[in-house]
């Protein structure tokens, strides 16, 4: 199943919806008690979800191409980012990657929808760059799993485009706020059920900046996949149900390129996942 946070014509609030085809069912008022967020329907389980799947068959549909998109979370109790996951990206950005995984935080400010517009002033960096990542959505909590259980708490996986100001990265020794910059997260547009991705090593993973593609790889090239990931986040703290954990970016960043390739002032990038959708993002550069 798909879904997607939506903002219907004549309306300032996302609504959560089912996705099919080019259509949307919006879930709430299919049923009393309906989720209107993706975070109600995760804390729901899977009772909750079998009802939105038997009862939207009911519901109204609207076209896709009316609505606008909102973050593919709204309100998760964290995000999670892990860096230099691919061998590739970390050679190109001259950084070492660990016997551990570099992990850090994004803050919530930074989240955005599809087709959304990132705004950031010229003063603050003029070394904006992308980073194509999959997105694994947290179903059930989990603490201290192993990682032949781990994918078991997995609800769904989307898709994360890490926007990073490379100059503020290499100048601080935290990079939370390098990457946290007010709308520096796009996520989805969708969010795909676990039980659609089989193996989430095994997908295709992209970037196009202005009509040219800049990443092209497989998730298959993490230096620790999926499931190490969680088993080792859930050693220390519980991973509740909605976190998000953005897995890394493979190689092909604008910074490592020569000459570099940063976002411009109305840039359009592209970051996408077979299966799981293409997440678009327009950037304005304030003077």
């Amino acid at each position: 199943m798909r879904f997607a946070h939506v903002v219907p014509p004549q309306s300032a609030e996302p609504r959560l919806a089912l996705i099919e085809g080019d259509e949307a069912i919006l879930v709430e008022g299919l049923f009393d008690g309906a989720p209107r967020v993706l975070e109600e329907l995760i804390a729901g389980g899977d009772a909750l979800l079998a009802r939105v799947k038997d009862a939207a068959g009911r519901g109204a549909r609207h076209p896709l191409d009316t609505m606008r998109f909102a973050s593919a979370l709204l309100t998760p109790p964290v995000i999670l980012a892990i860096g230099l996951n691919y061998a590739a990206h970390s050679s190109e950005l001259g950084l070492k990657t660990d016997s551990t995984p570099t992990v850090f935080v994004l803050w919530p400010n930074s989240l955005a929808g599809h087709d959304g517009t990132t705004i950031w002033p010229r003063s603050l960096s003029e070394s904006v760059d992308y980073e194509a990542e999959l997105g694994v959505i947290i179903g059930t909590a989990a603490k201290d799993v192993s990682a032949d259980d781990a994918l078991d708490h997995v609800w769904g996986y989307t898709v994360v485009n890490d926007i990073t100001a490379r100059d503020i990265q290499y100048s601080e020794a935290q990079w939370s706020r390098c990457k946290s910059f007010d709308g520096f997260t796009p996520t989805g547009p969708f969010v795909v059920t676990a039980d659609e991705i089989p193996d989430p090593q095994d997908l295709h993973i992209w970037t196009v900046l202005d009509g040219t593609t800049l990443q092209d790889a497989t998730t298959g090239q993490m230096v620790r996949p999926v499931a190490t990931l969680i088993s080792h986040l859930s050693k220390s703290a519980t991973l509740l149900p909605g976190t998000l954990i953005s897995t890394g970016s493979p190689g092909g960043a604008g910074y490592s390129r020569d000459p570099q390739v940063f976002l411009r002032d109305r840039s359009t990038v592209t970051v996408g996942i077979d299966g799981i959708g293409a997440l678009t993002t327009h950037c304005r550069i304030l003077d």
